[in-house]
């Protein structure tokens, strides 16, 4: 799939265990520091809370460096690492997931437990409203003075990101381009250019 999943918005839903109230939060959170930064948003929100456990995929499903989780004071293995998990197994990234538990009084045991923040996520996650993220890569664009108008109005009709110009002796355009429509785009922009430009494109590992 060339494409990942990631919400539209800050997302609540509400699931009762046993008498325990399991309330999962759901957002879009780009990196490490906006997935701690939403943590904490919700730790604040629901202070009397007994448990936020949490699992995030900060950036694509498959850049396992931005994966994390926390049981947050449940039995080890009981609630984080379920939540990633599903998290793992469902298309979403760039997203974070913190399901605030508040007891009922009544012990679900650790099967129970993994079984109820599976569930939570789950669930959440199916009704989560969302978005399709689509890959980008650094291309960096080359262009003299007299190309610039016809350049920028051709990627204003288009899906490609200008994330910066320089203006020096040429004009350089940073770009962040869909990997899945670009070689096509590139051959567009040639073309449009008559072969006078220059592209820059970052190796992949």
């Amino acid at each position: 799939m060339d494409y990942y999943l990631s919400p539209t918005h800050i997302q609540r839903f509400d699931l009762e265990i046993k008498n325990s109230l399991f309330i999962t939060t759901v957002s879009r959170t780009k990196g490490r520091e906006a997935a701690k930064t939403f943590l904490d948003a919700i730790r604040q929100r629901y202070p009397d809370a007994n448990h936020h456990c949490w699992a995030f995929v900060a950036g694509a499903p498959n850049n396992v460096h931005l994966w994390d989780q926390s049981d947050d004071g449940e039995p080890k293995g009981t609630a984080g690492k379920p939540m990633l998990n599903v998290l793992q197994h469902s298309n979403f990234g760039e997203t974070t997931v913190v399901v605030t538990r508040y007891f009922g009084g009544i012990k679900l045991g650790a099967g129970g437990l993994v079984r109820a923040y599976s569930q939570a996520v789950q669930e959440a996650l199916s009704q989560t409203e969302h978005e399709n993220i689509y890959p980008r890569s650094p291309v960096q664009l080359v262009i003299s003075y007299p190309l610039l108008g016809k350049v920028e109005y051709w990627l204003e009709q288009s899906d490609i990101e200008i994330n910066n110009k320089t203006f020096s002796d040429n004009i350089v355009m940073d770009l962040a381009v869909i990997e899945r429509t670009w070689p096509e785009q590139k051959q567009t922009l040639t073309n449009l250019c008559q072969g006078s430009l220059t592209l820059i494109e970052s190796d992949k590992e």
